[in-house]
């Protein structure tokens, strides 16, 4: 989500310049990245703080597929692919999560 955020900031390729998708995706970025540092210091609540942060992130993830779909957000190429892949991240990493042990 950085990279794409930074990429829709046109600092790592211009010409996908988006300037809500940038807001949108560093924000998923900041809750993922605070859910992995709060999963240091608490590591009992490890699988609730994964649920949550990979749960927010998908659903931001499908407000952005609803965007292009719409056509009111970026649908480029490079988008519909980002897209399609974090959403296969995410619910991965939501199955692992669902499947831990808790302790």
């Amino acid at each position: 989500f950085i990279a794409a955020s930074l990429v829709h900031s046109g600092v790592l390729i211009t010409g996908y310049e988006h300037q809500k998708a940038r807001i949108a995706e560093s924000v998923i970025a900041i809750v993922l990245l605070s859910a992995a540092a709060l999963t240091w210091i608490r590591p009992r609540w490890t699988r609730k703080v994964g649920l949550a942060a990979q749960g927010f992130a998908l659903l931001g993830t499908m407000v952005g597929i609803f965007t292009i779909a719409i056509g009111i957000g970026p649908r480029t190429v490079p988008d519909i692919a980002y897209h399609i892949v974090i959403v296969i991240v995410l619910v991965s990493g939501l199955v692992v999560a669902i499947r831990a042990r808790t302790s």
